[in-house]
């Protein structure tokens, strides 16, 4: 699984149609893993190709497919912000399965955020730029927004999801200045109650690889009564962040209940493995 996952991350690299054209026809596949084609959708998500969004939908439209490989097309969806995708997302995002729902609402917002022309009014020295050149699924807010100011908005549950996300991704970003109260912050969203947002929450610590974030991380992990989604990016995060003791936990989760865990944790180990090799380090 580790080597298969490298691979698809590989062809984002190349980007190119016909990696792209690989990407989609292996993502209908229901008998291929839930991780495996999770990690497809996001993959494709991130080529912005608008000649992806129909596979990306029809997967969205299958109501009998795995919650978590829908809700990574939508986010695709999201990031690829073609217009064409309003109506689909409008219509999902009264899915029964609520992370579904979530993520079709919150890449229907990203969507209209682009084509409002907010991309090209909100100069980029305004934003807190993104250092990790990944497509989010929402902006980062402007830079003037202090770090207190960010927590108060990623944990106001009276807020738009999309508005905390802004704020998750200036936190994720501030990583390089005074990483502990960024990292201090985020770790305390993960008593939210909405799967999808505690997801991200451990997705965005994974690009950060802070050592500092293990304890949350690992909690999220060894705790079974969590959604599977999140554990799932838990499991990747530490495998990112790589320390001895972030091999440590994920060595005891191999054998958990959940196939989407265990291979989370198998994947994290390959990337710890990768990157201890000479050729990566020197690559």
């Amino acid at each position: 699984m580790g080597k298969r996952t490298r691979a698809v991350f590989y062809l984002r690299t190349r980007g190119g149609k016909d990696d792209l054209q690989v990407l989609l026809e292996a993502l209908p596949n229901k008998k291929d893993s839930e991780l495996m084609r999770h990690e497809l959708a996001y993959v494709i998500g991130q080529f912005q190709d608008v000649d992806a969004c129909p596979v990306l939908e029809a997967v969205l439209a299958d109501v009998d497919d795995d919650c978590m490989v829908r809700h990574e097309a939508a986010e695709a969806l999201g990031a690829i912000g073609d217009a064409s995708s309003i109506d689909i997302l409008e219509r999902f995002s009264h899915d029964a399965a609520l992370e579904v729902a979530e993520t079709c609402a919150l890449a229907l917002r990203l969507v209209k955020y682009k084509h409002a022309g907010h991309d090209a009014s909100e100069a980029a020295d305004e934003m807190d730029r993104n250092p990790y050149y990944s497509v989010d699924p929402a902006p980062a807010m402007p830079k003037s927004k202090s770090t207190d100011e960010l927590q108060a908005i990623l944990l106001d549950t009276s807020r738009s999801m999309f508005d905390r996300y802004r704020a998750m991704f200036s936190l994720r970003n501030r990583n390089t200045e005074d990483a502990a109260l960024p990292t201090q912050a985020l770790a305390s969203a993960f008593q939210d109650t909405s799967a999808l947002f505690r997801h991200e929450i451990a997705y965005v610590m994974g690009q950060m690889a802070n050592p500092v974030t293990v304890p949350a991380l690992k909690e999220v992990l060894i705790n079974e009564a969590e959604h599977r989604m999140v554990r799932h990016e838990a499991a990747e995060a530490l495998g990112a962040i790589g320390t001895a003791e972030c091999e440590d936990i994920l060595k005891v989760y191999l054998k958990d209940a959940h196939q989407v865990v265990r291979e989370s944790c198998e994947v994290a180990l390959d990337i710890i493995d990768y990157w201890a090799q000479p050729q990566a380090q020197n690559a």
